[in-house]
C-alpha cells in the first residue's frame, strides 16, 4: 500500500484524473463579508473528494482560531480543529480543484509556495479568487462584482476591473496567493462581491451572485440551492430594521441614490469602507443588522 506523499506544509491525499482544472480560492478574513465567497466555494466543493490537507499546526494561531470542543453529558468528547483542503469538483464539463476556508495566519510565503506547486503538478489552467468586501452599498440593489485579472481579458460575464486607480488596503492571503499563481504563469481572476457594510451575519444574495459570476466563467449554472429563500428571508428583516429606524432609513436612501446614478465606487469609498469594517471587528464594535 503506498505511503501518502509528505511535500512542505500539505499532505497529498491522492492524485485524481483532471483535464486542465481551475483553482478555485476562497478564505475568510476581511476579503469575506457575509461568508459570502467561503459559502460560495464550498457549495461548489460540496462532499468532493480531498486532494490534499495543509499543515493546521503551522499555519494556524489556535489562541486566535481556537478548536471547538464538545462536551456530551459533562464529559470532553470531541475537538474540530481549524483546517484547511483542496477538495476536487465538477462544474458542468469543467474539472474544478476548491481551496476554501480558513485564512492561514502563519507562513504566507511558504503557504504560497506549496500552493504553486500542486497547481503545477496538478495541471491547473486557471486561478479564480472569490471575495466578498464591505462596501457603501444599500442592501435594496442587486449586488455588485468587481473584478481583478491578470491580463484584462480574462475577465467574463460583462464583469470589470475596478476600481480605477491605486488602490492600498490591507493584504489578505488570497490576495497574496494571486500575486504567487500569477507570477508563476497561471492566468489569475478574482471576483468580489460588494456587501453593505452596515450588515452583519452571513449575505446569501451575495453568495448567489458569485456563484452566478463564477458559472458564467466557468461555462456552466451552479446550483444555489436554498440561498434564494435565505436571501428573501435577510430581506425582509432587513428592511424592517431600516424602516424602524430613521437615520437608517435615510443612510440608505442616500446609498439607493448613488446606486441608481450608477455611480462606481471609487478607490477612497472602498478604502473607508474596509478602514471601517475592520475597525469594528477589531474593536468589537457592533454593526447594525
Amino acid at each position: 500500500m503506498p505511503y501518502p506523499l509528505r511535500v512542505a506544509l500539505y499532505r497529498l491525499e491522492h492524485v485524481p484524473e483532471l483535464h486542465a482544472p481551475a483553482l478555485v480560492v476562497a478564505f475568510d478574513g476581511w476579503v469575506d463579508a457575509g461568508t459570502a465567497a467561503t459559502a460560495a466555494a464550498q457549495r461548489l466543493a460540496a462532499d468532493g473528494p480531498v486532494v490534499a490537507t495543509f499543515d493546521a499546526d503551522a499555519l494556524f494561531d489556535y489562541r486566535a482560531r481556537r478548536p471547538t470542543l464538545e462536551i456530551e453529558d459533562g464529559r470532553p468528547s470531541r475537538l474540530t480543529w481549524p483546517e484547511l483542503a483542496l477538495r476536487q469538483a465538477r462544474a458542468g464539463e469543467r474539472d474544478v480543484l476548491v481551496l476554501a476556508g480558513p485564512e492561514p495566519d502563519y507562513r504566507w510565503h511558504a503557504f504560497c509556495e506549496a500552493v504553486v506547486e500542486l497547481a503545477r503538478r496538478l495541471d491547473v489552467s486557471e486561478v479564480i479568487s472569490l471575495g466578498s468586501i464591505p462596501g457603501a452599498v444599500p442592501h435594496t440593489r442587486p449586488v455588485q462584482v468587481m473584478g481583478t485579472a491578470s491580463r484584462p481579458e480574462l475577465l467574463r460575464g460583462g464583469v470589470e476591473p475596478g476600481p480605477e486607480g491605486t488602490l492600498r488596503v490591507p493584504a489578505a492571503a488570497l490576495s497574496v496567493l494571486d500575486l504567487a499563481l500569477s507570477a508563476a504563469g497561471f492566468p489569475a481572476v478574482g471576483y468580489f462581491a460588494q456587501v453593505p457594510h452596515y450588515v452583519t451575519g452571513p449575505a446569501p444574495a451575495a453568495t448567489i451572485e458569485l456563484l452566478r459570476v463564477l458559472g458564467n466563467h466557468l461555462g456552466t449554472e451552479i446550483p444555489v440551492g436554498n440561498l434564494p429563500e435565505e436571501a428573501r428571508q435577510i430581506r425582509a428583516r432587513l428592511d424592517l430594521a431600516t424602516a424602524a429606524d430613521e437615520t437608517m432609513r435615510a443612510h440608505v436612501a442616500r446609498l439607493e441614490e448613488r446606486a441608481d446614478e450608477e455611480r462606481a465606487p471609487t478607490g477612497d469609498d472602498l478604502i473607508a469602507d474596509i478602514e471601517r469594517f475592520l475597525r469594528e471587528r477589531g474593536s468589537g464594535g457592533s454593526q447594525r443588522p
